[in-house]
């Protein structure tokens, strides 16, 4: 399962994470850099979320006829070209158009790496394929970021995306050499791709990756002031807290992965369920310092325990249009990202406390299960409920496997 090509795209995943999030811990060196506030340089997170959610589509379109492996490597370029304007950046709007670049490689490189990781393994195995490739992203939160940070605060914020882009060469290369060639793209019109993307079997997988994700930024993109002034925490130790909030992501994401190649909806519901539950508990857990710690990696296991088995239905819902599919799906995700962080900001404008926001993100969750509780098995593709066959995945013409966050 631990292959090379698989462990190439794991290490992509790993720049791509850490170039997204380490922004973050740089805002101050940034806006200082620039002459700017520290909430205006906050705009370079959200202008790479609407990056990827415009991109997305805009790069499917662009990458649909080109062999995957060809496809990938494009994409890497484009990474690796946003991450050069980074570094070299001359003003702040350049370091916005530069992070924008990135961004448009983020979407389609997850959404066909995903479809090239579900291709390369036995049918049975293919969840977990996906989700060893989104292990580089939860791997990025809990070592790329907090390295990365402590590398500008010592050298320079340039000089973590110089590290990044050294990171990317090196992942370019992995790809380069060890993903198979022989993989095609879509020899469909892309118009009849898009015709299939209109069912609602598709949309529904979309909509609840996209409920999933505006659930988990509605309370995380305020989880310092919320640890700080809610729980008590000082801000070294919501450092500590944050590191086991990512351990928990890793951890999830791969039984996420394991659980779903057994009874992919099964595990949908599952997770989403045990979510409402963690999110409640969360609103009375975060009044206390411990407590609120060690709900922390519980949240993040659960939530990206739904990372991989959201890629895989959305992939087998679009038979016709897996790599497509898989792209938006990314996009769908990170539109989720910029919707909860403007949701939960509106909340506590509204004067909403740091400690109500967990009920706010277990109603979405709520929301979302319910919608994935109106999946039938027709509905959602072949083998999306009930066990997954065992067997090898053959390698369609068109689709460069036979189903794939």
């Amino acid at each position: 399962m631990l292959s090379r090509p698989i462990l190439a795209l794991a290490a992509a995943s790993f720049g791509i994470g850490t170039t997204e999030f380490v922004i973050m811990g740089l805002l101050p060196e940034v806006a200082e850099s620039f002459g700017v506030s520290v909430p205006r340089a906050g705009l370079l997170v959200s202008g790479y979320a609407l990056g990827v959610a415009v991109g997305a589509p805009l790069v499917a379109i662009a990458t649909a006829r080109l062999p995957r492996k060809v496809a990938l490597l494009v994409l890497m370029g484009v990474f690796l070209a946003g991450n050069l304007g980074c570094a070299l950046a001359p003003s702040y709007g350049f370091l916005m158009l530069a992070r924008v670049v990135t961004a448009f490689a983020h979407g389609a490189f997850f959404g066909i790496g995903a479809v090239v990781a579900s291709g390369l393994v036995p049918r049975a195995q293919r969840a977990q394929a996906v989700a060893l490739m989104f292990t580089g992203l939860t791997l990025a939160n809990v070592l790329g970021v907090p390295f990365g940070t402590a590398l500008g605060q010592v050298a320079g914020w340039r000089a973590t995306f110089w590290a990044v882009l050294g990171l990317g060469v090196i992942a370019a290369a992995a790809i380069a050499a060890f993903v198979p060639g022989g993989l095609p793209g879509s020899r469909g019109g892309l118009a009849g791709e898009f015709r299939s993307l209109r069912r609602w079997a598709v949309l529904l997988p979309m909509l609840v990756s996209t409920l999933a994700s505006v659930s988990l930024f509605t309370v995380f993109t305020y989880i310092a002031p919320l640890l700080t002034e809610v729980s008590g925490l000082t801000p070294r130790e919501v450092t500590g807290a944050l590191l086991l909030f990512g351990i928990g992501l890793t951890l999830g994401n791969l039984a996420g992965g394991r659980l779903a190649d057994r009874r992919l909806m099964a595990t949908v519901i599952g997770s989403f369920s045990a979510l409402v539950a963690v999110l409640v508990l969360f609103a009375f857990t975060s009044r206390s310092a411990i407590p609120a710690v060690l709900t922390l990696p519980v949240w993040g296991a659960l939530v990206f325990a739904l990372v991989s088995p959201l890629q895989v239905w959305v992939v087998e819902a679009a038979t016709d249009a897996p790599n497509l599919a898989s792209t938006l799906n990314q996009g769908a995700f990170n539109l989720g990202n910029a919707t909860g962080a403007a949701l939960g900001g509106g909340a506590l404008t509204l004067g909403m406390g740091y400690g109500s926001l967990p009920w706010l993100g277990a109603g979405i969750a709520a929301l979302a299960l319910g919608l994935v509780l109106t999946a039938r098995r027709g509905d959602v593709g072949a083998g999306a409920v009930g066990p997954v066959v065992a067997g090898p995945v053959p390698v369609p013409v068109e689709t460069c496997s036979a189903g794939s966050r």
